[in-house]
């Protein structure tokens, strides 16, 4: 029947064409990004910073990171480490329970006590002091072109109370870092291309704080990681925070490239 061979002539043509795009090496995905370090190590002192695995390792992690997975790589199984925040950004859900959001991302809701969702076989909690350095990474995703903005990433941090999350308002109201998006190095695979920054952590009292990695692709458009850390007492910062976001954003806007269009 003609209609038979046409149907099958169909079929064939579209499992060459998915064929072909799933096996060329140029074809690029846009994806979302996310944080998957929150205290990272550098293998070497000082010089160009390596945030690839061959240049540190991981010592503290988001909430409930699967260890063992390969840089850059959850963006659909696991599920999804990528949660945007939806309707009103200044007051959305700032981490995700997996039900919410316009990507829902999966699970950092806290838990009780929070050291419950580290360990096993999710990475460590990051345990940390005032006055130290903390260095957060996360994968480019193919937003680190010449052609993209060098947008900015969003480090705040609030302290747990009566067991709950702070409200992303809350959150807002303690920036303690800005950094600059496009921070990575170099990578043929610009999905995989290895991103970050470090700060200082503030003076802050004794206890477990969230720590929020926020980030906007497009206006309006966030995306956000959640951590618990610990901070000890004692220590000094080097001066005032507020001192240390303006350096940051100063580097920043430096650094921005060419306008780019924020591309899914």
């Amino acid at each position: 029947m003609i209609f038979s061979t046409t149907y099958t002539t169909i079929l064939a043509t579209t499992a060459l064409v998915l064929l072909t795009l799933s096996s060329t090496p140029n074809t690029v995905v846009e994806a979302h990004s996310w944080a998957d370090c929150i205290d990272w190590k550098f293998n070497k002192s000082g010089g160009k910073q390596n945030w690839t695995d061959k240049g540190g390792r991981c010592t503290g992690y988001a909430r409930r990171f699967p260890l063992g997975k390969a840089f850059g790589s959850l963006d659909s199984a696991d599920p999804s480490r990528h949660y945007q925040q939806a309707g009103n950004p200044n007051t959305a859900l700032p981490c995700s329970d997996h039900k919410h959001g316009k990507d829902v991302g999966s699970d950092e809701t806290r838990a009780n006590p929070p050291s419950k969702a580290y360990g096993g076989k999710y990475g460590r909690m990051t345990v940390t002091t005032v006055g130290d350095t903390l260095c957060v990474r996360w994968p480019a995703k193919n937003h680190a072109e010449k052609n993209e903005d060098n947008t900015v990433v969003q480090i705040n941090l609030s302290k747990n109370k009566d067991g709950k999350d702070p409200t992303q308002q809350q959150l807002l109201k303690n920036t303690i870092a800005l950094l600059p998006y496009k921070n990575c190095n170099p990578n043929s695979n610009s999905d995989r291309r290895a991103c970050g920054g470090c700060f200082k952590v503030p003076v802050r009292a004794q206890g477990t704080y969230l720590l929020q990695w926020r980030w906007m692709l497009n206006k309006g458009e966030w995306y956000t990681s959640c951590a618990d850390i610990q901070i000890g007492g004692g220590g000094n910062v080097s001066g005032p925070v507020s001192n240390l976001v303006s350096t940051i954003v100063g580097k920043s806007k430096k650094g921005k490239g060419k306008k780019g269009k924020g591309r899914h």
